[in-house]
């Protein structure tokens, strides 16, 4: 199997030029239709059949397909194409290459990974390897905010297996951690600050359970860690409350950022704090809700899993030795698959920078990763 150094190269390099900032992260961000346009003229002219799906306007994922002679495992590698904003960054789209690292926001978190998927189906397509079963390739939108894009991909398109290909450094990830935001209220009794006897301080009130919490979070990293991504955790995030210095104040709210890892649930997440709440209500002054609002699951695949076999087999045929397998504690679209019903590993090249001023994706690594995603689909679909 052959990797097309110059094809790959370039692919890479013209997706960091494409300004692919996310418009629900920074204002006057790309978004993805510029991106989409190019990746589909890529996979149409590669030999794919390409689909663009746009569940919001601008929000566009491609879809493109390298179809199997039938009877085959059919296998998605997946990579977003939207990236967090540029601000700080000297370079965000040059896609300059320096000592073996290609520079530019977006190179590490997740373009390099999506060209190596590009490149591997072209491969398979050049050599015309015998694949029963199909290769999709999708490129999604909006992982950085709502996953926008994987959503809608799983409405459309169901395969057998995925490999999610954010950056791993060539290493294959079994789990990663999910969170919950959550936000307590609670509740006072609007007063002149001159009146004591009438007022009920809200931001007080909330003191106390900023108090039960601070215990909580003690406890959850003392739990018996997940033997891949360690154990749960949580922070107070964003807290607000009051309207005036000489006001009681009658509300305060939490934001909490819950992470979570493989086997605990939302109903899990949210009794522990209600429990708070109904220990301090025992002071009939305190009143509070707790309600979450926004929830990714975390991800966990089993190592005898078939992609995950048939992974090992094909990152020890190109590395020449056996895989090192980890766990991560980010959030990825992996979970979405996973609970879709498809069969969903990890993995990707290495760099740095994601998120920061300086982003970098060490090149070496991204033709590997292209090697050993096109021979885990031989392995798998074939």
């Amino acid at each position: 199997m052959k990797i097309d150094r110059d094809f790959l190269f370039q692919t890479l390099g013209d997706l960091v030029r494409i300004n692919s900032v996310n418009p629900t992260l920074a204002a006057g961000g790309g978004g993805e239709r510029e991106i989409a346009r190019y990746v589909s003229q890529v996979l149409e002219k590669i030999g794919l059949t390409v689909r663009e799906l746009e569940p919001e306007p601008g929000r566009i994922s491609v879809l493109g397909t390298l179809k199997g002679s039938g009877g085959g495992k059919s296998l998605m590698l997946n990579a977003h194409h939207d990236t967090v904003g540029v601000e700080g960054m000297e370079e965000p789209f040059s896609g300059a290459i320096r000592d073996g690292k290609l520079y530019g926001r977006g190179a590490y978190d997740m373009k390099g990974s999506l060209a190596a998927q590009i490149a591997a189906v072209k491969a398979l397509a050049d050599a015309k390897a015998p694949l029963r079963g199909d290769v999709v390739i999708a490129a999604v939108a909006d992982e950085e905010y709502g996953s926008l894009g994987t959503m809608d991909v799983i409405k459309h398109v169901r395969t057998d297996a995925a490999i999610v290909t954010e950056p791993t450094a060539l290493r294959i990830c079994l789990a990663h951690k999910g969170y919950l935001w959550i936000e307590v209220e609670t509740t006072g009794r609007a007063a002149h600050g001159s009146r004591f006897e009438q007022g009920v301080d809200a931001n007080m009130r909330m003191g106390r359970f900023l108090a039960e919490l601070d215990h909580l979070e003690k406890d959850l990293r003392a739990r018996t860690p997940h033997a891949l991504v360690g154990p749960p955790s949580l922070h107070a995030a964003i807290l607000a409350g009051g309207e005036g210095l000489s006001t009681y104040a009658a509300s305060c709210k939490l934001q909490i950022e819950r992470r979570t890892i493989p086997g605990e649930t939302e109903a899990q997440v949210v009794s522990e704090l209600q429990a708070i709440v109904d220990r301090l209500s025992a002071d009939l002054s305190f009143k509070a809700t707790v309600r979450p609002y926004f929830v990714r699951d975390p991800f966990e695949v089993s190592r005898n899993a078939a992609i995950v076999r048939s992974l090992d087999r094909a990152t020890g045929k190109v590395l020449g030795h056996a895989p090192e397998y980890i766990g991560d504690t980010p959030w990825m679209d992996a979970a979405l698959l996973s609970a879709a019903g498809i069969e969903t590993v990890v993995f990707g090249p290495a760099g740095a920078g994601a998120h920061a001023a300086v982003e970098w994706v060490d090149l070496e690594s991204v033709e590997k990763t292209a090697h050993i995603l096109a021979e885990a689909a031989i392995d798998y679909c074939g």
